[in-house]
């Protein structure tokens, strides 16, 4: 690839093509002006229609080694897709070099977790509410925090996936696959709570959810993301509150209170180990802490390393 300036005619008329004939927004449009510019840039070739599917590759892995994020390569790209359809339709370029090229993806953003002490204040301040509103809410936060359920998987409880004698949850996870949970006395609690007053919920005997709206059906995933950021803006806390934090907390408590990355695993229902180190900020420092503490012949490298 060459740094020769390209003519801007072609850019020009593209952009009119935008405003006149599509009627996109002035702010679109300039959206578009800005990637095909960073895109001439990195490409600096002097005539489009030379542009090969090689010099696209080129440029997303440039794009990427200078810090990019995928979702930014993703409209860059979606442009120069949309930009080569209007110059195929104008005659001056015979193929689209962008149409079978990606982005790379996204690494997953991980929601900040909660430290021990807002767990508690976040939890404690509801068990003394009785309303059954109230009942429900502390119950799906208890459940959330305590067995590290996705939000799906909380919603898709019925009755029978609960055994209180035995203080277990049988959970349903991505590929329908089940897992058996435990949970703390502070959730078999807040369920107990909960499943006395749910009886004013029911209106159909054959409605078999745990956490029903006041309509008597099966709660939805909005309804409980509003409560949730409701009673965290109620008992103090200036954090954004939705369910996957406290999945995340959960794990990030237990992970660092145990050190057993496979249990923690087994619990989150999680089928690649490397994804539950990933989804608990787990890095090589922490393992290695892990292993000198509970490995027995790095113990005694340890001990021989202080003689």
């Amino acid at each position: 690839m060459n740094s020769a300036p390209r003519d801007p005619d072609t850019v020009t008329a593209f952009l009119k093509h935008l405003e006149s004939e599509r009627r996109l927004s002035a702010h679109t449009v300039t959206n578009y002006q800005r990637d095909l510019k960073e895109a001439s840039r990195v490409l600096g070739q002097q005539d489009w229609a030379g542009v090969t599917v090689h010099d696209i590759r080129s440029l997303v892995a440039s794009l990427h080694r200078q810090g990019k994020g995928g979702k930014t390569i993703a409209r860059l790209l979606s442009t120069l897709r949309t930009f080569y359809r209007y110059l195929m339709r104008e005659g001056i370029a015979r193929d689209n070099p962008v149409v079978d090229v990606r982005a790379p993806k996204s690494g997953k953003r991980l929601p900040k977790a909660l430290d021990a002490d807002q767990v508690t204040q976040l939890l404690d301040a509801g068990t003394d509410k009785g309303d059954p509103l109230s009942l429900r809410d502390q119950a799906m936060m208890e459940l959330l925090y305590a067995c590290g359920l996705r939000l799906a998987e909380l919603l898709s409880l019925n009755i029978d996936s609960i055994d209180l004698p035995a203080a277990q949850l049988l959970v349903t996870g991505k590929g329908n696959k089940t897992r058996q949970l435990p949970m703390g006395k502070p959730a078999v609690t807040a369920l107990k709570r909960w499943l006395k007053a749910r009886t004013l919920f029911v209106k159909d005997s054959a409605e078999k959810a745990v956490f029903l709206s006041k309509n008597g059906k099966r709660l939805s995933p909005s309804s409980v993301q509003q409560r949730l950021k409701r009673h965290a803006l109620e008992r103090g806390l200036d954090d954004h509150l939705h369910p996957h934090k406290l999945r995340h907390s959960f794990a990030t408590h237990l992970l660092e209170s145990s050190g057993d990355l496979r249990a923690v695993q087994e619990l989150l229902g999680h089928a690649d180990l490397a994804t539950t180190q990933v989804y608990t900020h787990l890095d090589f420092q922490h393992l290695a802490q892990v292993y000198d503490g509970a490995h027995p012949r790095a113990q005694r490298r340890r001990e021989e390393d202080e003689d």
